[in-house]
């Protein structure tokens, strides 16, 4: 596996991501605990953020702190990746947020994109792309070549769980985008399998069908 590939020990982020696996957890429930898998996971993913000098008065005196010197862009793959803002939100408030609209062709596996509101310019220096899911890598691949494209120099993808084929799909055009989840799972379903092609083994479903109450 990669050496920029980050999977999270906490106890914590295993006992939410049991949560969201099971069968039983409602979509209120799953959406609760995507939003909060999500705040420990970009807590981890910024721990490498700038940080700029500043001198300011405590109520008992003056000291050097330290404010974070880097504009940070949230840019949640629709539609499931949109569960996992609020929770990024909770730690980083002045983010932006930009939307992707990208889905898989279940006949092809391959991501189609239908929405796009970029700017001209980039306006962050950093940018996480969020999505619950990274399967066959193709959306997130497709993310970043768009935001590359952009501008953005310091990418990061931070999901819940990830296939290997996922992770190789993404790493094989970008090897220098990190990569945060709570678990990498077996492999991806195949012809041999009474599921559909193309979903994470044993994974946790459809995160935007679970999200949403659809499917």
């Amino acid at each position: 596996m990669p050496s920029n590939v980050y999977v999270s020990p906490h106890p914590l982020d295993q006992h939410k991501l049991t949560l969201l696996r099971r069968i039983q957890t409602e979509p209120k429930k799953f959406r609760e605990v995507i939003g909060e898998l999500a705040t420990m996971l970009v807590y981890e993913a910024t721990q490498d953020l700038r940080l700029d000098p500043a001198t300011i008065a405590t109520p008992l005196t003056t000291m050097q702190g330290a404010y974070v010197g880097e504009k940070i862009g949230l840019v949640p793959i629709l539609r499931a990746g949109l569960g996992m803002v609020e929770g990024a939100w909770q730690l980083l408030p002045q983010a932006e947020v930009w939307h992707l609209g990208l889905y898989r062709d279940e006949k092809t596996l391959k991501p189609v994109s239908y929405y796009n509101k970029l700017p001209v310019a980039p306006t962050v220096d950093v940018v996480l792309v969020l999505d619950p899911m990274l399967a066959t890598g193709g959306s997130a691949t497709a993310a970043v070549q768009v935001l590359k494209e952009w501008g953005v120099a310091r990418i990061k993808f931070v999901g819940l769980v990830a296939a290997p084929e996922g992770i190789a799909m993404l790493h094989s055009h970008f090897p220098d985008v990190p990569v945060h989840v709570a678990a990498i799972d077996e492999r991806l379903t195949g012809p041999g399998d009474e599921f559909p092609t193309g979903y994470i083994w044993p994974g946790l479903g459809d995160a935007g069908d679970r999200q949403f109450g659809t499917g």
